[in-house]
């Protein structure tokens, strides 16, 4: 009868029936070619190197050595074990490894996520650093609005996320001033203009964002303390339409700083200053935020 072995087997067994010491000696004898050989490798005196041997041999039912006098031999399951055990403590090897990257960072998935122009204007540049840095991470990235990140990182789907400040119990890292942009095309009446006090929109066609990113909901809020009703005649997920309709005379765009504009040259863009409930000057700032139970390594 032949007696089959297969990787799910030795798991099993060692992780049930024996410790790795026993396979590690078991290897060792084997290719050193005895007990007194192996002595000086194993650090382990014959007789308890022998004895881990004849545990092993009791736990897997069979002999892995013939005794022939003072000299050992493999048996045949022996030699056919021995293989399996080198494997075996290969992959014990590369799963300790693999755990010591993990607890520090240095592998596995990183979903990060993010608006369609924090991808553009910051990821897309810094991506391919990280990934020479940390070549074991893997980047999954999560496209959404920035008002839903904060709800999306609670819920688990994504570790960190590319947005405004939040009001919550998140970590965060400021990462650059993000302002908000009115963009118009060269020949608006306020196209000469740096500077614009939001209640200068007020009777403005203006094109915005939809309300699940996190500008517009700071654009909104400032219209509310300002008393102003914005009109709006386009809202889209998509700031280049809006950019594109602003350039040739279809109202005013209003998008965060962070968004690409340099294709649209004959654009003016100045901007858009609004005062908090306190009546400062009030400035975005982009972050990245993440749930404070994960791994600490984030904050480093």
């Amino acid at each position: 009868m032949q007696i089959k072995f297969n990787s799910s087997c030795l798991i099993c067994i060692v992780g049930e029936m024996m410790n790795f010491r026993q396979l590690q000696t078991f290897v060792l004898i084997a290719e050193s070619g005895g007990f007194a050989r192996a002595e000086g490798r194993l650090r382990l005196s014959q007789p308890a190197a022998s004895r881990q041997i004849l545990a092993l041999e009791a736990e897997l039912g069979i002999p892995l050595f013939d005794r022939i006098g003072r000299r050992i031999k493999l048996t045949s399951g022996g030699e056919d074990l021995l293989q399996r055990a080198r494997r075996l403590l290969q992959d014990a090897e590369s799963f300790v490894e693999r755990a010591r990257a993990l607890k520090g960072g240095q592998a596995g998935t990183l979903r990060v996520g993010s608006t369609g122009f924090h991808i553009e204007t910051l990821l897309a540049d810094f991506l391919p650093t990280f990934r020479r840095r940390y070549p074991s991470v893997e980047i999954d990235l999560i496209e959404d609005g920035g008002a839903r990140l904060p709800e999306r990182l609670r819920r688990g789907d994504i570790h960190l996320g590319l947005t405004p400040p939040v009001d919550e119990d998140f970590g965060m890292r400021p990462l650059a001033p993000n302002i908000g942009l009115a963009v118009v095309s060269s020949k608006h009446r306020l196209a000469g203009k740096k500077i614009l006090e939001i209640t200068e929109l007020a009777d403005e066609s203006l094109l915005l964002l939809r309300r699940d990113f996190a500008s517009r909901v700071v654009f909104d809020t400032a219209c509310h303390i300002a008393r102003i009703k914005p009109r709006v005649i386009l809202e889209s997920a998509a700031p280049h339409t809006l950019l594109a309709l602003a350039r040739t005379g279809n109202g005013v765009a209003i998008v965060p700083s962070n968004v690409h504009i340099a294709p649209f040259v004959s654009c003016r863009s100045c901007t858009v200053v609004h005062r908090s409930e306190d009546g400062l000057p009030s400035l975005g700032i982009s972050s990245v935020i993440w749930r404070p139970m994960q791994n600490s390594s984030l904050t480093n």
